[in-house]
């Protein structure tokens, strides 16, 4: 049965066998009888796959084509082996520092001029990325945000290396390669022009070209490939998803600061691309963890937890920088004016009625019209000039908005205002002309983004940056700033996160305030209260919280209810 990494099984029945596929089926279909090879039935062992049968499951999960075990599924070889009486797989004592806690992974020199940059904390990482990839085990490095993994994983490189980032973040990946690794040669895959360069130590990309050019790029024999933000990742049916488990590669990483935003599925895919298997397939992972995890198994979200510990190093702020200054949040709530509070008031009433019906009728429509019932409230509670077919000179939201941003630029502070829309962004530069206060923008039409950053961090610069999340909420360090205000809450609280933390980030000298402007009486405080039941769900799989959610059908009809 096991024999070094080999795994095969086999169940026999008065001198015929089944296969351990068939006897599986069998076994979670309940039946009782199972189809021998060569003809006849046999009885289903249930006894004995009541013990073993979802190791051995897993095991066959993770089988590699050749028969031969992965590395990261040798405790599960070990302990059946141990079951059954036999010999243990040798090579599950390469593993066993992970196993058993990562203060038993040998230390690591790194490359020159790191060690007198590189924190405790980070040298540790570097130490398991490295451990990691001598074993050629897939990991996920998913740190709080602001905490430096992109040193980590430049401390940890060998070999030819991919690097696949958001288009927002590839040139400061290029400025961080040159800047913490001299000694390698770096080149950018990118514009209508470019080509792999052969002789490139590490190619630096970003995740539509590896949609679109993933014929290139999967041919490939890579050392090491890098997901940043991988988080992009998390639709498994997504065609960019699809095209990174094409990569060819020694050793996989995924860095990442939210790697569950809304649902367990989510932490799946990106397993699945760093160590196929693990988790198992897609059906089998729903059914035994993410269904139970949702229901509120603290049982199910412990196992959870205890099965990708090796595999994924995640650290607080609050736990391994604890000299960072505070983060503060508030609500700033805003008083919809009478002509605002008309047309909330009249969209509320136009859609809710059919459309809380059509959920509960259910079908794919109905999620549909609920979103589009949602975004309108959502863009009424901020600015009526949002929604189609009305104009508006100003807003209640933006008018409280001025009067802290003159307040803030009056003390010396500086601001990063974020919102989802561009066309709010439009909305709100009059009014900081009108009122002179200097501000830059960086959104997706932002050509020169590395000249923009420079002039909001320069002492000088601007007191305020207007930032689209799409292109400013991940990758970028915005420390000259200790205010952040967001302009429209949405039930994703990891997206408002990753905002909040371009400023409140390793760099960051001041103590930082984050300000959530919210509509009173609005779908916006019905959000808020969505969010806190959100973050829920990362910390069942990764911390040590039991219960999970994901945005419903439910959830819809509490935010238009």
């Amino acid at each position: 049965m096991c024999s070094s990494d080999l795994f095969d099984v086999a169940f026999g029945v008065n001198g015929r066998t089944a296969s351990a596929d068939a006897v599986l089926r069998a076994w979670q279909a309940g039946t009782d009888l199972v189809p021998l090879d060569g003809g006849g039935w046999g009885r289903v062992p249930l006894g004995w796959l009541a013990k073993h049968g979802q190791r051995v499951a897993d095991l066959l999960a993770a089988r590699r084509d050749d028969g031969t075990v992965p590395l990261f599924a040798m405790p599960d070889l070990a302990q059946l082996c141990d079951d059954l009486d036999r010999p243990p797989p040798a090579d599950v004592e390469r593993l066993r520092p992970a196993l058993e806690g990562f203060e038993r992974i040998p230390h690591v020199t790194p490359p020159a001029g790191l060690a007198e940059i590189l924190r405790p904390y980070q040298q540790a990482g570097v130490d398991w990325l490295c451990f990691c990839r001598d074993l050629g085990l897939g990991c996920v490095l998913a740190d709080d945000m602001g905490l430096g993994k992109t040193i980590q994983a430049l401390a940890a490189l060998r070999g030819r290396t991919l690097v696949v980032s958001p288009t927002s973040v590839v040139f400061n990946w290029a400025d961080e390669a040159r800047r913490f690794r001299p000694d390698l040669k770096v080149a950018i895959y990118h514009g209508a022009r470019r080509s792999l360069d052969p002789d490139a130590d590490v190619v630096l990309t970003t995740y539509p070209l590896l949609r679109n050019d993933i014929d290139e790029l999967g041919a490939v024999s890579w050392d090491t490939v890098i997901l940043d933000e991988s988080q992009t990742i998390k639709n498994p049916d997504s065609q960019v998803a699809r095209a990174a488990y094409r990569l060819q590669a020694g050793w996989r990483i995924t860095l990442s600061g939210t790697p569950v935003e809304n649902r367990l599925e989510e932490l799946w895919s990106q397993l699945h691309f760093t160590n196929p298997g693990l988790l198992g397939g897609r059906s089998d992972f729903q059914e035994r963890w993410a269904a139970p995890v949702a229901a509120g198994d603290p049982g199910a979200a412990a196992r959870l937890r205890e099965r990708i510990r090796p595999f994924v190093l995640r650290r607080l702020k609050r736990e391994v920088a604890p000299e960072l200054p505070p983060r503060t949040e508030a609500v700033l709530h805003v008083e919809l004016d009478d002509a605002e509070r008309v047309i909330y008031d009249a969209i509320r009433a136009a859609t809710q009625a059919d459309v809380l019906s059509m959920l509960a009728g259910g079908g794919q429509g109905s999620i549909m019209a609920a979103l589009e019932a949602l975004l309108r409230l959502r863009q009424a509670s901020c600015h009526s000039a949002l929604i189609p077919g009305q104009s508006a000179a100003g807003s209640s939201k933006v008018s409280r908005l001025l009067g802290a941003l003159e307040d803030a630029a009056a003390d010396g502070h500086k601001a990063l205002v974020f919102s989802q829309w561009t066309s709010l962004l439009d909305l709100v530069e009059p009014h900081l002309e009108a009122a002179g206060i200097a501000f830059t923008r960086l959104d997706g039409s932002t050509r020169d983004r590395a000249g923009v950053v420079a002039t909001f961090q320069d002492p000088d610069g601007p007191p305020v940056m207007l930032v689209s999340l799409k292109a400013g909420g991940t990758g970028l360090n915005l420390t000259a700033a200790d205010h952040v205000f967001l302009l429209d809450p949405w039930w994703n609280p990891a997206v408002e996160d990753q905002a909040a933390d371009r400023a409140h980030r390793i760099g960051q000298d001041k103590p930082v305030m984050v300000y959530r402007l919210v509509a009173r009486d609005t779908v916006e405080e019905r959000i808020l209260a969505l969010q806190e039941r959100k973050r829920a769900l990362a910390d069942a799989a990764l911390g040590e919280a039991d219960r999970a959610v994901s945005l419903t059908r439910d959830d819809l009809l509490a935010l238009l209810s």
